[in-house]
C-alpha cells in the first residue's frame, strides 16, 4: 500500500460520516498494519510518509485525528502538529515514538497531543482502543460545546423574555419600542407611554423598571381612572389618623411605598387637576405631605405614566396641566395599535393558545392558515387585550383540535368598522386620471385579498367585506388571473 493511499470509507453505526484518521509514518509496514486494522474502530484511514505529504492532505481536508510517528524524515513533527491544530480546532493528536525519542513525545504532549503510542507498535487492539478513546473524547467535547451554546442561547432567550416582561413582538414597530425601552431604562428620566387601550402599556412600564437600576426595588402601579377622585389623593400620598371621617389610623401612600423604586401612573389623563398640582411638586421636589399631615415625606422615585388620551388636546381644553405634561413627557414612548403591526398577530395567537390551553385544561392544536388570515386582517379596536379575550372564548368553545374560520366570532370573520388603513394620494399639479387610479387601486385590493387567501374567493370576499358573487363578477370583468 502506498503512502498516499486510503482505506475504504466507513460510516458510523448511527449513520453519521466516519471520523478521518491521518496516519503519518515513514515505516511502510506500520502504515499498512494501521490501515488494515484501524477502520474496525469506526474510522476512515488516510496515509502519509512525510510531514510534507501530511501537510498537503491537511490543507486539502483536515482529518479528525492525526496519528503521527516522531521524528519524521523532514522534521520533528511539531510544526505539523501546530498546523493541524490551527486548521482543525477540535482535532485530536496521537503521537508514536520509540523509547529513544521519548523526549520528542513529551514535547508533543506539551504542545497539545492527546496520547502517546510506543514503538515497536503495541498490540493492534490496544492501539485501536486508544484511537476509539481519542475519538470518543473529541465527540463528547464537541457535544458538550454544542450543549453549552444551546444552553447559552436558551438562557439568552429566557433572559430576553424576562427582560421584556413577556412582551412578544416580531414587527419592526414593536422592536423599535423595545430598543427604546432598553435605552431609557438605564436613566431616571420620567417616561410617558402613549397608546390605545389594550396595547400593553403596563407591560412596557414593567419592562422599563425590570431593566433599570431600580429593578430590586418595588414597582407600584396605580390606575388613576379606577380609583374615585375623593380617594385617589389618600391612595397616592397617604394620610394621618383623623385626617378625614373614617381615617381611624395612619396609612402610607403609593408614593412612599415606591420609595427607591418606580411608580407607574396608568391613565394619567384622568387624574383630577388638584392632584396634578401635587404630582408636579413630587416630580420637582421628590417630596410630599400626607393628607392631614404637617410633616414632609422625602422620596426617591422614578415616575412612569401612561395614557390612551391625546394630552395636547386635554391641555387645550384645560383638562390637563401643560407644565405637568412637560415634566412627564421627558421620554415619550408610543405603542402602535395591533392593526398597525399585523406581523405580531401570529406569535400572540400561538402564545395565547398555549397559555389558555394550560389554564383551561383544553387541547387546542393551533390555528389554521385560513383563520390566521382573518385574525391578521381584523382591525382589533381593543388591541392585544381583545385578541387575548377572543382566543380565550374560542378555546373554551372549541376545546380541542385546530381553530378554523368557523370557530371565530362573526364580528371578526365579517369585520365591520373603521378600515385598518387609510390611504393618501397626493395630486400632482397637472392632475391625475381619476378613473385609472380608482381602477388600479381596486385591482390591487382584490389581488391582495386573493393572494392572502390563496385565491379562495369565499375568504377573499370576507376580507374585502363583499358578497362572493360581487367579487366573482369583478374578477371576471377585470379579467384578473392567478
Amino acid at each position: 500500500m502506498s503512502a498516499a493511499s486510503s482505506s475504504q470509507p466507513h460510516n458510523s453505526s448511527n449513520g453519521s460520516p466516519a471520523a478521518v484518521v491521518l496516519v503519518v509514518d515513514v515505516d511502510g509496514r506500520d502504515r499498512t498494519t494501521l490501515a488494515q486494522h484501524l477502520p474496525a474502530s469506526g474510522c476512515t484511514v488516510e496515509l502519509a510518509a512525510t510531514s510534507r505529504d501530511a501537510l498537503a492532505r491537511i490543507a486539502a481536508r483536515p482529518p479528525d485525528l492525526l496519528l503521527v510517528s516522531l521524528p519524521l524524515p523532514d522534521g520533528d513533527g511539531r510544526d505539523l502538529i501546530r498546523v493541524f491544530m490551527d486548521r482543525q480546532r477540535d482535532g485530536i493528536v496521537l503521537v508514536m515514538t520509540d523509547r529513544e525519542n521519548i523526549e520528542a513525545a513529551v514535547k508533543a504532549m506539551n504542545a497539545g497531543a492527546f496520547d502517546c503510542v510506543l514503538k515497536p507498535l503495541e498490540p493492534i487492539d490496544c492501539i485501536q482502543r486508544r484511537v476509539e478513546i481519542a475519538l470518543n473524547h473529541r465527540r463528547l467535547t464537541r457535544e458538550s460545546q454544542l450543549l453549552k451554546r444551546e444552553n447559552q442561547l436558551l438562557r439568552g432567550q429566557m433572559k430576553r423574555r424576562e427582560k421584556f416582561d413577556g412582551i412578544l413582538a416580531q414587527s419592526d414597530a414593536m422592536r423599535k419600542v423595545l430598543r427604546l425601552v432598553e435605552k431609557v431604562a438605564e436613566t431616571d428620566s420620567s417616561v410617558l407611554i402613549l397608546g390605545e387601550s389594550g396595547t400593553g402599556k403596563e407591560l412596557v412600564a414593567r419592562a422599563i423598571h425590570r431593566n433599570s437600576p431600580r429593578r430590586n426595588q418595588l414597582l407600584v402601579a396605580v390606575n388613576c381612572s379606577a380609583i374615585p377622585a375623593t380617594l385617589l389623593e389618600s391612595e397616592l400620598f397617604g394620610h394621618v389618623k383623623g385626617a378625614f371621617t373614617g381615617a381611624i389610623s395612619s396609612r402610607i401612600g403609593r408614593f412612599q411605598l415606591a420609595d427607591g423604586g418606580t411608580i407607574f401612573l396608568d391613565e394619567i389623563g384622568d387624574m383630577p387637576q388638584n392632584l396634578q398640582v401635587r404630582l408636579l411638586r413630587v416630580l420637582q421636589e421628590q417630596e410630599f405631605i400626607p393628607v392631614g399631615g404637617n410633616r414632609t415625606v422625602k422620596v426617591n422615585i422614578r415616575v412612569v405614566a401612561a395614557t390612551n388620551q391625546d394630552l395636547e388636546i386635554a391641555i387645550r381644553e384645560k383638562r390637563f396641566r401643560e407644565d405637568l405634561f412637560y415634566r412627564l413627557n421627558v421620554i415619550p414612548i408610543r405603542i402602535p395599535p395591533l392593526r398597525e403591526r399585523p406581523e405580531d398577530v401570529r406569535i400572540l395567537v400561538n402564545h395565547f393558545i398555549e397559555i389558555h390551553n394550560d389554564t383551561l385544561g383544553k387541547t387546542v392544536k393551533g390555528i389554521s392558515a385560513d383563520a390566521l388570515v382573518i385574525l391578521e386582517a381584523y382591525n382589533w379596536p381593543g388591541n392585544v387585550r381583545e385578541l387575548e379575550h377572543t382566543l380565550e372564548r374560542v378555546i373554551i368553545m372549541k376545546g380541542e383540535g385546530k381553530i378554523t374560520p368557523e370557530d371565530l366570532p362573526d364580528h371578526v370573520r365579517f369585520r365591520k368598522g373603521t378600515p385598518a388603513r387609510r390611504f393618501r394620494i397626493d395630486i400632482p399639479p397637472k392632475g391625475i386620471a381619476f378613473n385609472e387610479i380608482v381602477t388600479d387601486f381596486e385591482n390591487e385590493l382584490i389581488l391582495q385579498a386573493l393572494e392572502k387567501t390563496r385565491w379562495n374567493k369565499n375568504r377573499a370576499a370576507a376580507l374585502l367585506q363583499l358578497n362572493r358573487t360581487t367579487l366573482v363578477e369583478k374578477i371576471k370583468k377585470k379579467q384578473l388571473k392567478r
